[in-house]
């Protein structure tokens, strides 16, 4: 049986399901946006760089990183299929990044600049609803991620992130994971092998589960 391909998650689709876009506005889209294929490990962006431009996730995997004084990686973001990547304080300021943006997944990404998305804002009042919804989102997720690294056990964000991103131990290693959690590669192992424990005493459970034969 022949897998049916993928289907890739689209920029002005997304954008008109957050708010309804007018035909001119889309053909504005359509004639601007560039789409570019991207291989693991590209880095799209560098710390002392400027984040020039908007990138949407039509598939692939990425994430963003700063290195700390120790000079150890520390992952701040994973964005999947039809996820909005930037350096957010960067692209927004027009100032240099302090963060890497890199690919982990080859991917095709679609992208308008910073001075487009500023012209829509000017040219379409959709343009400005755009993007205060977006901005918001991006301070919302940013405030849940503080939370969330304050408040949770370990165990508890990294089932949080396998529901949100299923696939993410095929996507990248061990170490970002754990660096994304906060929290030690040791600590992650454990709770892997303590989770793989508990699914197998579960389906052991079920399995072994008596059968009664009730006759009349």
């Amino acid at each position: 049986m022949q897998k049916r391909p993928i289907q890739e998650a689209d920029l002005l689709e997304t954008l008109s399901f957050i708010v309804p876009l007018p035909a001119p506005f889309q053909d504005r889209v359509n004639q601007e946006v560039i789409t570019e294929n991207f291989k693991r490990k590209h880095l799209l962006l560098r710390p002392g760089e400027i984040a020039r431009r908007l990138y949407f996730i039509r598939s692939g995997f990425l994430r963003a990183f700063f290195i700390d004084e120790n000079g150890k990686e520390c992952t701040t973001w994973f964005m999947g299929k039809g996820d909005l990547m930037i350096s957010v304080y960067s692209f927004f300021t027009q100032k240099p990044a302090h963060e890497y943006i890199e690919v982990l997944q080859d991917c095709k990404l679609q992208s308008i600049s910073w001075q487009q998305l500023n012209a829509y804002y000017a040219d379409f009042p959709q343009g400005n609803l755009l993007g205060r919804i977006v901005t918001q989102k991006y301070y919302i997720m940013s405030e849940e991620r503080a939370i969330f690294l304050r408040s949770q056990t370990p165990t508890l964000r990294y089932e949080k992130l396998l529901e949100h991103y299923p696939d993410i131990e095929q996507q990248t290693s061990q170490n970002n994971i754990a660096s994304y959690l906060g929290i030690s590669r040791e600590t992650l192992s454990r709770i892997r092998r303590k989770k793989l424990q508990m699914c197998h005493q579960t389906q052991n459970g079920e399995n072994s589960a008596p059968i009664f034969n009730y006759k009349n």
